[in-house]
């Protein structure tokens, strides 16, 4: 890291540390390549502080949206930004706000625990941003990225963006020092995406299903809804090893699955269909009855927190709720 940027860091603390890599990114060879944060027609901010991200974005961009969900930190961002043409402020809650239209990047240093439902909400809208930079914890990076092992939520992203960490931050990085190792996440849109808009259910159906078999290899996975023949040509024609896990199969490999299962017969593929959305009501079920048996805040040695509730998956994502685990 050059020292420019790592005194920069020191000096902006906690919330401001990833507009560092944003104002100095030229100082940076970030794995031996400069990003790309060229023009752009919009960027969102989707973070909590004083606005030192709005700062360095709108010395760079040509519209930076920012959002703030809370009131008098928004005041003071409309205020301090008043006079910048290309800012503006929103006050409210970024989960809860529409996005652009035309083509846009998202650049956030948001609370570790709305990670999933920020990256739920840019991935499951009709227009995504074309590049995502997301400071957050390593573990959840790590979910979206499939390292070392693949992982639903993972291979349900991967056909249509990039997953990549793209800057390991130092923890002194950050005052207070965090207990957890924190990373910037980057998820840039592939052009064409790998799986075709129209194939995109059948898809992520045959990679749900093959998850949720919990079986202990993917042909035994595979064969629970498709049979042990059908099973056996998917994974003849993907040239896989039948005794993978599930989890061990590339991302590159499900695809040769999915290229082979999407020109079998449809009364094959209709076995899978539905995979994803039965996923879907299990979680809902589960996060219902998590609500009925959560203890009263009053019961709580310490001050409950709506982490549990945020991490799940928000509507219209094509992301699925999964543990960190799968």
């Amino acid at each position: 890291m050059a020292n420019l940027a790592a005194n920069a860091y020191k000096k902006l603390g906690a919330h401001s540390a990833a507009a560092a890599v944003l104002a100095h990114r030229d100082a940076h060879p970030w794995r031996g390549s400069r990003i790309d944060f060229g023009p752009i027609l919009e960027r969102i901010k989707a973070s909590r502080g004083t606005g030192t991200i709005t700062a360095a974005l709108a010395d760079r961009c040509r519209a930076v949206v920012a959002n703030e969900i809370d009131g008098p930190l928004c005041g003071a961002l409309q205020l301090r930004f008043a006079q910048r043409r290309n800012v503006r402020v929103r006050c409210g809650d970024f989960l809860a706000e529409s996005l652009p239209r035309q083509p846009y990047k998202v650049f956030a240093n948001p609370p570790f625990d709305i990670t999933s439902a920020i990256v739920s909400k840019l991935v499951g809208v009709e227009r995504p941003p074309d590049d995502t930079f997301l400071v957050t914890q390593r573990e959840a990076a790590v979910r979206y990225c499939g390292d070392p092992d693949e992982t639903l939520v993972g291979l349900i992203l991967k056909p249509f963006f990039v997953p990549s960490v793209v800057h390991r931050f130092e923890r002194t990085d950050f005052v207070p020092t965090p207990s957890v190792e924190v990373v910037m996440l980057r998820l840039r849109k592939r052009g064409p995406p790998l799986v075709r808009r129209e194939d995109a259910q059948a898809y992520r159906d045959l990679v749900v299903s093959g998850f949720t078999a919990w079986r202990p290899t993917i042909s035994a996975a595979l064969a629970r809804p498709l049979g042990p023949r059908a099973a056996r040509r998917l994974l003849d024609a993907a040239d896989l090893d039948p005794a993978l896990r599930p989890s061990q199969v590339p991302f590159d490999a499900w695809l040769r699955v999915f290229g082979a299962f999407i020109v079998m017969p449809e009364a094959l593929r209709v076995r899978v269909a539905g995979a994803e959305a039965r996923l879907r009501r299990q979680q809902a079920q589960q996060l219902q009855k998590e609500h009925r048996t959560r203890a009263p805040r009053d019961a709580l040695g310490s001050v409950a927190s709506s982490t549990d509730v945020v991490e799940q998956d928000h509507g219209g994502s094509v992301m699925p709720r999964v543990s960190a685990q799968n």
